[in-house]
């Protein structure tokens, strides 16, 4: 196995091992929508479409975009909002305060299966633990897992940070003014 590939596998199973979770209380909250413009109405296997402006909130969670669809299910709960833009901005907190920001130019966030699938042009960056990109990502509300494919150059292209070592935020001491160092000894006798 190449050296590059074990690396990339031990990178994987350190996130794994250390997953960090998306604000939980978010998916209590209620959604907030707020638009220029909307036609429809809540009613059972219905689309809602808003218009001009889009922003979603849900908790900590902020969509927005251009135009939206937003998916009723049979018992007339949101099931999925689908924004577009130029392009849609999705963002979240985790538990530890740290913060999601995501854009593409299509959003699918199905809400009631807790992700959001980014497409065309997708990033997503994590606060602290890095970024990914590619054509199609997808990123768990819940969890703040994520998966990736491309298609372009065929690659998805991630930046993964260094964990902050214990005892590293306190700052470095700084050294002793050189004035401050002792006068070397001589051998004369003088000072």
């Amino acid at each position: 196995m190449r050296t590059s590939a074990r690396w990339a596998l031990v990178l994987l199973g350190l996130l794994v091992l250390a997953p960090v979770q998306a604000k939980r209380s978010d998916r209590d909250q209620p959604m907030d929508v707020q638009a220029s413009h909307f036609d429809g109405f809540r009613k059972p296997n219905s689309i809602t479409t808003l218009k001009g402006n889009v922003v979603i909130t849900q908790g900590s969670l902020k969509a927005t975009g251009d135009l939206a669809r937003v998916h009723f299910d049979a018992n007339a709960e949101i099931d999925s909002v689908v924004l577009t833009g130029s392009p849609a901005h999705i963002q979240q907190l985790d538990d530890n305060g740290n913060l999601m920001q995501g854009e593409a130019a299509t959003i699918d966030y199905q809400v009631a299966k807790d992700f959001a699938v980014l497409q065309g042009h997708a990033s997503i960056n994590q606060q602290g633990r890095g970024e990914a990109h590619g054509d199609r990502l997808t990123y768990n509300t819940q969890t703040s897992e994520m998966t990736g494919d491309s298609g372009g150059d065929g690659r998805v292209h991630m930046i993964f940070k260094p964990q902050p070592k214990a005892g590293a935020a306190a700052p470095a001491a700084k050294p002793a003014p050189a004035a401050s160092a002792p006068a070397p000894a001589t051998s004369s006798g003088q000072p």
